[in-house]
């Protein structure tokens, strides 16, 4: 897979974006969905990427900068078709070397606790996330699950 910085205005970008962001929310309590749209990806503070496999778009992540040592995995989805190829864990790993890169010292997450989000779980952990409490301005919520992973460890 080749990584790119994303484009949030390619239409194949945006169409995959859309597919996310409602899924995310078909399968999440009204309420506790935190996916970004399209202009919370263009924010200052957000590192978007895109992964591809050929001409074919198969992966999205970003890395939100919520301090000068925190930040957060956002936009992490894999297309469906290409699901159980790697193409997650490659991401998950760009955005890790990224946040490294930048001297981030903790990368937090927040996803869905419910039974849709439990390959993303075993994603997360896989790479060394463990979980944590709320970060940065989220509650304590039954349907969400906070993960984080210490950078300043080997």
């Amino acid at each position: 897979m080749q990584i790119r910085t994303g484009d949030t205005f390619d239409p194949r970008v945006t169409a995959l974006l859309d597919h996310h962001v409602a899924a995310a929310r078909a399968q999440t309590a009204p309420g506790s969905a935190h996916a970004l749209d399209l202009a919370g990806l263009r924010a200052s503070d957000v590192a978007f990427w895109t992964g591809w496999d050929g001409d074919q778009l198969v992966a999205t992540g970003a890395l939100k900068t919520l301090s000068a040592s925190h930040g957060e995995v956002k936009s992490m989805h894999t297309l469906q078709t290409t699901r159980r190829r790697g193409f997650g864990g490659q991401m998950l790993r760009h955005i890790i070397a990224e946040a490294r890169a930048r001297g981030l010292r903790r990368l937090s997450l927040e996803t869905g606790s419910w039974a849709y989000f439990r390959p993303a779980h075993a994603l997360y952990q896989a790479h060394g996330f463990v979980l944590c409490s709320p970060f940065e301005g989220y509650a304590e919520d039954p349907n969400s699950l906070f993960l984080t992973l210490d950078l300043s460890a080997s």
